[in-house]
């Protein structure tokens, strides 16, 4: 189970006098939905539970909160994003419960092989805990860093999974620790920052160098680069997820793909997936959303599938691999680092 501060939501709640709410929540947090809504209903707030799959900070459910009546959107799990939405959101980071002095003493010898100056990231889930592996580590002898970030994230040392600004950090860091589950994140960390990286899971105690899976990633996508080499009429995909829309990257890349003297043609999706492409004859396709459809899904689609910067090294514009990240800009002065409930400033 994960800290959901009920509490805190529902004076969150009163203090914009909102009646009617709806929670929005992905997969693995379902059941503190239910409570939530439960403790909700129980103080005069009615509720309902979005059943859609949710992808992240990038992917608010304003617009269908807004069609249903409600006052307010919970966004459930991911940290505050700045965005322009239609109802007051709040944003409830989920934070896990886990021992982590214990993965950690198991995993010593592991994360010393990073070398002894580090950069350390994890997800929302665990930001709670980084203080206390910072001390930790510096304990045992490491120079460890907390990297700001930018804008598009909330905490110092949090990546998602289209952001790892702050597994970027000033100091020239031998290695990158990564604290979390599951290879999504600690593959963007390793394709990003092109150092040795350790991923450690504190559910499970088990550490995972994934640098040879980053270089797997990266010799496939070199093959989509080739297949598309004959390419002369692409579908650029834009999401219209508020979070991922990016309209002014995808009108250059149409600019790039004229001035190549081949076709472009936007096309806008909100789950972007093939199969709702094969009435296209287009040859190839770039995806300007988030940057892990293409990379994640890519044993989905039949027809090659690039990201902007995989684009470019195809028309001969770059010769080095580079993940394509979706950058915010600064932090405004007045931002806050950490946050665990938060609304639209635009509100």
């Amino acid at each position: 189970m994960h800290e959901i501060y009920e509490r805190e939501v529902l004076e969150k709640l009163r203090e914009i006098k909102a009646k009617k709410v709806l929670i929005q929540t992905p997969e693995g947090l379902k059941r503190e939905a239910q409570i939530l809504a439960r403790f909700l209903e129980e103080n005069g707030i009615e509720t309902i539970i979005s059943g859609d799959i949710n992808y992240g900070s990038c992917d608010p459910a304003d617009r269908e909160a807004k069609q249903l009546g409600c006052n307010a959107l919970i966004h459930l799990g991911h940290s505050y994003m700045q965005l322009n939405l239609e109802v007051p959101t709040i944003f409830i980071p989920a934070f896990a419960r886990v021992d982590m002095e214990k993965v950690l003493k198991k995993n010593l010898s592991e994360i010393k092989k990073l070398g002894r100056k580090i950069t350390l990231v994890t997800t929302v889930q665990h930001i709670k805990d980084l203080n206390y592996v910072k001390a930790f580590l510096e304990r045992e002898g490491f120079n460890v860093f907390l990297g700001k970030g930018d804008g598009r994230v909330s905490f110092l040392g949090q990546v998602i999974g289209c952001n790892f600004s702050s597994a970027k950090v000033d100091e020239e860091v031998e290695g990158i620790l990564f604290i979390g589950a599951g290879y999504f994140h600690p593959i963007g960390v390793a394709l990003t920052t092109k150092k040795p990286t350790l991923a450690i899971n504190p559910y499970s105690g088990d550490a995972i160098w994934v640098n040879e899976e980053a270089e797997r990633v990266i010799r496939k996508r070199w093959a989509q680069i080739t297949k598309a080499y004959d390419a002369k009429r692409f579908g650029v995909i834009i999401s219209t997820k508020k979070g991922q829309l990016r309209i002014g990257e995808a009108r250059r890349i149409l600019e790039l793909l004229k001035k190549h003297g081949k076709e472009g043609q936007l096309i806008a999706m909100n789950h972007i997936s093939y199969p709702a492409l094969e009435g296209f004859d287009f040859d190839a396709y770039v995806v300007v959303a988030c940057p892990r459809v293409p990379i994640d899904d890519v044993e989905n689609w039949r027809k090659p599938v690039l990201t902007p910067k995989e684009l470019e090294i195809l028309l001969g514009l770059r010769e080095d691999y580079e993940f394509d990240e979706i950058l915010g800009g600064e932090r405004r002065k007045d931002e806050p680092l950490g946050i665990s409930l938060k609304l639209p400033k635009a509100l």
